[in-house]
């Protein structure tokens, strides 16, 4: 093992929270035992999530993030640690939810063009809060994921990476590989066909 491998092993053996995500990649190609599963621990929920709201199936999402995982374990010694680690996996399981919508042609995705910026959040965690604004809160969140899953496919990605993953519009350019402009535009034009559909269901303070 390198020093450099070794001096973070002393750090896992302490906090395994405490480590980048570039060192535990670096010590689970050493052979670090704990260095992976702490890597799938960060990031097994949100992938499962992106990719669950990428093709619309609880089964075939669980699928396909641990078919992403066991490519992310098989490639690690690919990885450069000049880029993101979560960029890096979040590009691979782009890679698998794209597939995986082209082999079963669930959707067929359109290209819409627009302009703007940020207007649009989707809600995110708070604090505690009453039984009824709990109640309320799972209504509002449930009409936004309804919204959300009626987007083109090739729209509600970009919304769920924007908004739910919070990656940067840079990041998306890195996982997408679609140029800034489109990422943007494609954005824009998803955030009007939400506000169009909350608009026709009555939905107001969103």
């Amino acid at each position: 093992m390198s020093v450099a491998a070794s001096s973070v092993a002393t750090i896992l053996s302490r906090d395994l929270a405490a480590v980048a995500d570039c060192d535990l990649v670096a010590t689970a190609v050493s052979g670090v035992e704990g260095s992976f599963e702490e890597l799938v621990r960060r990031y097994q929920r949100p992938i499962a999530g992106y990719v669950y709201r990428m093709v619309g199936n609880y089964e075939s999402a669980l699928d396909l993030t641990q078919e992403i995982f066991i490519k992310v374990y098989s490639s690690l010694d690919r990885y450069r640690a000049e880029f993101k680690f979560s960029t890096w996996i979040y590009k691979i399981a782009h890679n698998a939810a794209v597939d995986h919508l082209r082999r079963t042609a669930t959707r067929e995705q359109s290209l819409v063009r627009g302009t703007g910026d940020d207007q649009f959040d989707l809600p995110i965690e708070s604090g505690r809060l009453s039984p009824e604004q709990e109640s309320e809160r799972r209504e509002r969140r449930g009409e936004i994921e309804t919204v959300v899953r009626a987007l083109p496919a090739n729209y509600r990605e970009l919304i769920v990476l924007r908004h739910s993953q919070d990656l940067s519009y840079e990041e998306i350019v890195e996982v997408t590989g679609l140029p800034l402009g489109t990422v943007k535009n494609r954005l824009f034009r998803a955030r009007e066909m939400m506000r169009q559909q909350f608009v026709e269901k009555g939905i107001t303070g969103i």
